[in-house]
């Protein structure tokens, strides 16, 4: 039996947007103790630092590894280097200190952006190698995959209980409003916000508006690795999501409408897409450990245009007037 007060988890990535519902979700679960290692203390691209990390706190008995370097299509396609390399080290020292460690469960986060750019609708998890990932983002997604390949192997060689969850698009209050950064859903808000306040006519967006995304509510999130933490012990990854798409232009529209703002919305088809379409098949996850992504995306848009309003609004008028 599972007891959460018997847990010390380790949560890197735990200061960032999802990692801080997910922390909030541990406590709420009561777990014995959730340990944040900040990047100016622990830089985890560096096998040194999971070493002295371990020497820290010697008792972990769980890691979920959120840590990564993301972004949105312009993120990507300006760091792929960066994107790639952060992001295969901090896995493959995340993985490999914990194992030395004696850590009893490893949670892998992965990445929607890991399948193929063609993959069928809904992807299956049975998918993720039929061919190559979109290339905008193929860097981040392979370099995430191979920590599912790690976990793999481990699990093969040394019975090491490492699952690999791969979350669809997050959203939520608390999400990246960083246009350099964000991903579509923060983008759209913060855009769309600033367009109506400066009585813009017009937007322009990129591509075509026809791409599809499955968007899971970040909570929801948080509760599925919560859930496979106390329930999954597999080598098969495991697709996170809702199940449901929605176009680009449909959710531009929406976000348009929540935000007050009555422009003109225009697409840029000189810019990139993205992957065409996105939606999961997420039978496995209610199989394996009864998830099912219980938050309705227009109650979760509207809470999370409500949290940019509320709380990021007014930071961003300080920083204007400082």
């Amino acid at each position: 039996m599972w007891d959460w007060r018997e847990q010390v988890v380790l949560v890197t990535g735990g200061s960032g947007f999802f990692g801080r519902h997910l922390v909030a979700a541990l406590r709420e679960r009561g777990a014995g103790a959730v340990i944040i290692p900040r990047s100016r203390q622990y830089d985890l691209r560096h096998e040194a630092a999971h070493a002295t990390l371990y020497r820290d706190h010697p008792d972990i008995t769980l890691v979920i590894h959120l840590a990564a370097v993301a972004g949105g299509i312009g993120a990507n396609r300006a760091q792929p280097g960066v994107f790639y390399y952060d992001n295969i080290l901090m896995s493959s020292y995340a993985l490999e200190s914990a194992r030395r460690a004696g850590v009893a469960k490893f949670v892998g986060i992965g990445t929607i952006c890991s399948y193929p750019k063609w993959t069928k609708v809904p992807f299956r998890e049975e998918d993720l190698w039929l061919g190559y990932p979109e290339e905008t983002n193929a860097p981040y997604g392979l370099a995430k995959k191979m920590l599912l390949v790690q976990s793999q192997a481990y699990r093969a060689q040394y019975g090491y209980n490492a699952i690999h969850l791969m979350p669809t698009n997050l959203y939520g209050p608390g999400d990246n409003f960083d246009l350099q950064t964000s991903h579509a859903i923060a983008a759209f808000i913060r855009r769309m916000s600033e367009a109506r306040d400066r009585g813009d006519g017009c937007i322009t967006l990129w591509g075509d508006g026809s791409p599809t995304r499955d968007y899971v509510y970040v909570a929801d999130a948080a509760e599925a690795v919560l859930l496979a933490a106390e329930r999954y012990d597999s080598a098969e990854p495991v697709n996170i999501g809702s199940g449901q798409e929605i176009s680009m232009r449909d959710l531009a529209e929406t976000v348009a409408a929540l935000a007050g703002y009555t422009g003109r919305i225009e697409w840029d088809v000189s810019r990139p897409n993205g992957q065409p379409r996105r939606c999961l098949d997420v039978s496995r996850a209610q199989r394996a450990f009864r998830f099912r992504a219980s938050t309705p995306f227009a109650k979760g848009l509207r809470a999370t245009v409500d949290w940019y309003e509320r709380e990021y609004t007014p930071l961003l008028a300080l920083a204007a007037e400082g």
